[in-house]
């Protein structure tokens, strides 16, 4: 990628005691980019989000923001960074609009102009002049979402940005971030358990297993090929096609057939031709659950589903 990255760890490591917490781990995070990060409980995505907006030291490597390191850049590396972890505190007693004029007075040059545009790109024009406490779960989030972005940060930080919201608050908080991706060129680095909505948010993902990253993929590269053979007898196709150099998997019912478009015509081929009856051919996408649970052997996952 041509584009110069926003945020990039370097080498980042935390010892606590004798217990190697983050090993190694080197990432980049580019504008205009949602990244998911992904990992099973203790792998250290809290630990290494802590370390990037300056909440814990690290014990060696580097975090650079906008090209310069925050060791040495504290104040300026954070001023470019937002963050919304799980649900933002708001004063419920003030409206959503007094609550964002209070963190513009934090910062500088935040003019009421800038509120009034943030408002607007959070959906909460209808309501911002109304008391917090009269706000729904998904607007507080999204009140949370526009004081984060109030002083234009290049980089957004979301922890478990999705807890507690109905299906229709996490799709409207997804299509903002979309839209504040792209229409911004900030920087999304998305921390969450729950993969089927990060398999919907995201550009690409970062798996962290034990401290350390164990992969780095495209969305994109998520979707192979993959097709659903329902056929029978399908230890005897599993075998014939296992031996011909083919990646089958077995489920209860059939198989998953890891090939490419064009090769589909030469498998049925094959397998006519050897007596076993084909009754279904069609695509079987791998969902990142499935992947996820593949590269970190499928331990400690159960809040994919339960959050």
């Amino acid at each position: 990628m041509d584009i110069k990255p926003i945020v990039e760890l370097q080498n980042l490591t935390k010892v606590i005691g004798k217990k190697k917490i983050i090993d190694d781990v080197s990432l980049s995070l580019y504008p205009g980019q949602i990244t998911g990060f992904l990992g099973p409980n203790g792998a250290g995505k809290t630990t290494t989000i802590r370390m990037m907006v300056g909440l814990m030291k690290r014990t060696s490597g580097e975090i650079l923001i906008d090209g310069k390191p925050l060791s040495e850049n504290f104040e300026e590396g954070l001023s470019k960074v937002g963050v919304i972890v799980e649900n933002p505190e708001m004063y419920k007693f003030m409206s959503g609009y007094k609550n964002l004029v209070h963190f513009a007075r934090m910062q500088k040059n935040i003019t009421k102009e800038r509120i009034d545009e943030v408002v607007r790109q959070v959906g909460l024009e209808q309501r911002i002049n109304e008391k917090v406490s009269t706000y729904s779960l998904g607007m507080r989030q999204r009140l949370g979402l526009a004081q984060a972005l109030l002083h234009r940060p290049k980089f957004l930080i979301l922890d478990e940005p999705t807890n507690g919201l109905d299906p229709a608050g996490i799709r409207e908080f997804r299509q903002y971030l979309r839209v504040i991706a792209e229409t911004e060129g900030v920087s999304v680095f998305v921390s969450s358990h729950m993969l089927s909505e990060i398999e919907l948010m995201c550009d690409r993902i970062a798996v962290i297993q034990n401290g350390r990253l164990v992969d780095i993929r495209d969305m994109s590269e998520t979707a192979q090929s993959h097709y659903y053979l329902e056929l029978s007898p399908a230890e005897t196709a599993q075998s014939l096609l296992t031996s011909k150099g083919y990646a089958v998997e077995s489920l209860p019912v059939g198989l998953v057939l890891q090939a490419e478009k064009n090769q589909i015509p030469s498998v049925i081929q094959l397998l006519t031709a050897n007596r076993i009856e084909v009754f279904a051919v069609q695509p079987h996408r791998k969902t990142l659950e499935d992947q996820f649970l593949e590269i970190t052997g499928g331990g400690q996952i159960a809040e994919a589903h339960t959050k």
